[in-house]
């Protein structure tokens, strides 16, 4: 029997503020020492990354490798893939963990994530980054973005919004009873699927549901296992007991179906492909009489995303938001722009060649030379998705006004490209392309209306988009018409760059069930609030005044 320890105060949480980014500008310590931690990583040969159940490692029977996306003849790491038997054996060792984990008061386990941001923030801060950025192809700024700050937001944030949830308790009480909620984590265990281009997002799906008390079965992505292995040690580190989050890389299928086929399973939490996603919620469906209770589903898959320009726009700036919006690593975020929508007056007035021209000039290269701008994709098969669409979109008529090619001997390198389409509904102005491509089309300044409705219609996701005007009034004519058409609106700002408690983020439709990382919202996706009545006083009869 577990003997319950008891809360001896009500705790303060410190100030939480979001991590501050460092900027690694040339002769800093910083940039020293950062650049000292992916030489090193290089250099070192590959990494050893086993499987690890209730805090024990091991190997299996299929060994497989992450290699640098920048140069895919270096193995980053080796690592092994776990079978249905090692599955299974994980998820009996999360649910013997549960109990403890689950009793644990609320303010060890915040301390636990706020311990761990602070690793992050400081003493493996040069580390995360030299993982996410060799290992996922991200450039100095994007790796900074993600391992360096979001990732810290996230477990800070998160303590402080589960904090808020708690507090949120039944508003009245009658005379002589007593009415408060408890948050009780839900029965049986999480299922997290995290994918590979955010360090940050693999460990939130991880930590989200584990700091309210459950316990976590952890399918990394195959492209981002030495990152999400270093986050799992730190999270060891920090005080997160052995079982809570069992690290279970492996074949998709035969962990996903050992999870899902389990009826103590009791949520999905999951970042990835629409298809995967689809094809994950209909087995569960299709598991629905096997379950002890109807599980939760919290995905994010994909986007794509917008910027609608208005005439009376800034052209500079819109020019600048559109390139960091489209290829800022390497346009690999569910948020990056791949629709602009632009009038043909700003268009032949001069944004087309400034827009070009600035592209043109991105630097592209290894992400260990701190200067390019832009590294490579992902992978071979993402290489050739990539290209593919690109070459589609020409066969449909679009112009390619500059990139449009690839190169992958050394590494998976494609040119920053913008394609103009005459059509609106071209391959990729529908198609979730998930690399640097930007295609345009060019509207009349006097059909605002009907292109808001192509821009909402066009395609079948809604996570993010921009609206750029210095017209007040057609700005907020503009958003209402295109009100369900993203999860997440920017007023003359790009459509990437949310900020854990300042812009919550997910997307509707086909982009996820929009339950708004980096807020208080989705902690309530993985409690089951159970209320309680108190009564002080015991009643004298049954009879009621009415009965009289």
């Amino acid at each position: 029997m577990t003997t319950p320890t008891p809360t001896l105060g009500d705790f303060h949480l410190p100030d939480i503020l979001n991590e501050p980014m460092r900027n690694y500008e040339p002769n800093s310590v910083d940039r020293a020492e950062l650049q000292k931690a992916v030489d090193e990583l290089i250099a070192a040969g590959p990494q050893e990354v086993p499987i690890v159940i209730d805090g024990r490692e091991f190997t299996s029977g299929k060994k497989s490798q992450q290699v640098n996306p920048g140069n895919h003849k270096q193995v980053l790491c080796n690592y092994y893939e776990a079978d249905e038997s090692m599955v299974d054996a994980a998820i009996q060792g999360a649910l013997k963990a549960k109990e403890v984990w689950a009793n644990m008061p609320w303010s060890e386990r915040a301390a636990i994530g706020l311990k761990a941001a602070d690793l992050i923030a400081n003493k493996y801060r040069y580390k995360l980054l030299a993982a996410t950025m060799v290992g996922q192809g991200k450039n100095v700024w994007q790796a900074e973005i993600d391992a360096g700050a979001e990732i810290c937001d996230f477990l800070r944030f998160g303590v402080k919004y589960i904090h808020d949830m708690y507090s949120i308790q039944p508003p009245r009480n009658s005379p002589g009873v007593w009415n408060r909620t408890e948050y009780r984590p839900l029965e049986g265990f999480v299922f997290a699927v995290s994918p590979f281009n955010f360090t940050a997002i693999a460990g939130n799906l991880v930590m989200t549901p584990a700091l309210v008390g459950n316990v976590v079965l952890w399918k990394p992505s195959p492209m981002a296992i030495y990152s999400n292995y270093i986050v799992f040690q730190i999270l060891k580190e920090a005080g997160v007991p052995d079982g809570v989050i069992q690290f279970v890389p492996g074949d998709a299928p035969t962990v996903a179906n050992a999870a899902i086929n389990h009826r103590e399973f009791s949520s999905l939490h999951f970042t990835g492909s629409t298809f995967v996603f689809r094809s994950l919620w209909k087995q569960i469906s299709n598991n629905l009489d096997l379950y002890q209770g109807y599980p939760r589903i919290v995905g994010e898959t994909g986007g794509k995303n917008f910027h609608f320009v208005h005439r009376s726009a800034n052209v500079d700036a819109v020019v600048t938001q559109c390139i960091r919006a489209a290829f800022e690593f390497q346009g690999q975020k569910c948020s990056a722009l791949s629709r602009l929508y632009v009038p043909k007056s700003l268009w032949e007035g001069g944004m087309k060649d400034k827009l070009v021209s600035a592209t043109k000039g991105i630097s592209m290269g290894p992400v260990n030379e701190f200067k390019h701008f832009m590294g490579p994709v992902i992978a071979k098969h993402a290489f050739d998705k990539i290209l593919g669409l690109i070459e589609e979109a020409k066969q449909q008529g679009g112009q390619v006004l500059t990139g449009g090619t690839g190169d992958d001997s050394v590494g998976y390198y494609i040119q920053p490209t913008i394609i103009e389409t005459k059509d609106p509904r071209s391959v990729t102005m529908v198609k979730e392309i998930f690399g640097p491509v930007i295609t345009v089309y060019v509207y009349p300044d006097n059909e605002i209306e009907e292109t808001c409705k192509l821009v909402d219609t066009t395609t079948e996701y809604a996570l993010t988009g921009s609206i750029f005007s210095s017209d007040r009034q057609e700005l907020l004519r503009i958003s209402n018409l295109l009100r369900n058409a993203s999860g997440m609106m920017y007023y003359n700002d790009k459509c990437t760059g949310a900020v854990v408690g300042q812009q919550p983020f997910g997307g509707a439709r086909a982009s996820g069930t929009n339950d708004k990382a980096g807020s208080m919202n989705i902690f309530f996706r993985f409690v089951s609030p159970r209320t309680i009545k108190e009564s002080f006083l015991d009643p004298s009869t049954y009879i009621y005044p009415s009965n009289q």
